[in-house]
């Protein structure tokens, strides 16, 4: 889409932004604040997304599930000691997580054992147990090829990954919309329902709405909601209340 509604589109990307704290200076109070600005005059946010430490901190501050609570594993590394993953995993599900963003080994996959990586997503989907969702973060900036990207999101979906994301944030290139229409394709060909998240480098409305457009082209315009579409974001939370401030505060016309 080349010209769109902003308002329209504030109020659409709003209910799928995981609100995201996973910076290194991180704090037990910044987690809590994370909480308080989840729930906007505007309503609120799909989930926050911090570090499994603040997951319990989280947990007493969002007492209901309106909000969600998303914590990273395995994170940003994407390492092969699997079972500290599966240890750091049930330490997180017994906090309270409600969601689980693995980062799939993906060095592993590159040096040519999917199945590997293939295992570890197997075994963190086991202890999920169909009560906590499993997003798993692909790192498609390092994955680098288009078919390498699809290889990894079906090996993913068909491992149990409930999302297929793409980036920690944490690397050189993080979402591209590239790499999501790949992401996108493999979810509805993946004959099931999937999610897709998108995270990294997306801070303003007119950023994200490039994803919302590659949603409503490849899965249809009634797909994209919370329980199938996010945004890994800080800032563009922000960016969306300013724009319906904005438009709230713009003068009438027409008279």
């Amino acid at each position: 889409m080349t010209t769109f509604d902003a308002k329209t589109v504030a109020i659409r990307i709003l209910p799928t932004i995981d609100l995201t704290d996973l910076s290194e200076s991180a704090t037990v109070e910044g987690a809590r604040e994370l909480c308080r600005r989840a729930t906007t005059p505007h309503g609120h946010v799909a989930a926050v997304c911090l570090w499994p430490q603040f997951v319990a901190a989280a947990r007493e501050a969002l007492p209901g599930r309106e909000v969600r609570i998303a914590t990273v594993v395995n994170f940003p590394g994407g390492g092969e000691d699997t079972s500290s993953v599966e240890i750091e995993t049930a330490q997180a599900l017994a906090d309270g997580a409600d969601e689980i963003d693995l980062v799939m080994p993906y060095r592993a996959f590159l040096a040519g054992r999917p199945g590997f990586a293939e295992s570890q997503i197997v075994r963190v989907r086991r202890l999920c147990d169909g009560r906590t969702a499993l997003k798993v973060i692909l790192e498609t900036g390092e994955l680098g090829t288009p078919e390498k990207i699809r290889t990894a999101a079906d090996m993913a979906l068909a491992a149990g990954a409930d999302f297929v994301k793409t980036s920690t944030g944490k690397v050189a290139v993080n979402a591209t919309p590239e790499a999501a229409a790949i992401l996108l394709e493999a979810v509805r060909d993946c004959g099931r329902p999937a999610g897709f998240k998108a995270a990294g480098g997306i801070r303003s409305v007119a950023e994200a709405v490039v994803y919302l457009d590659l949603a409503d082209r490849i899965l249809g315009p009634g797909w994209a909601s919370p329980a199938t579409f996010r945004f890994g974001a800080t800032s563009l939370l922000d960016d969306v209340l300013a724009t319906l401030a904005g438009a709230e505060n713009a003068p009438a016309t027409g008279y």
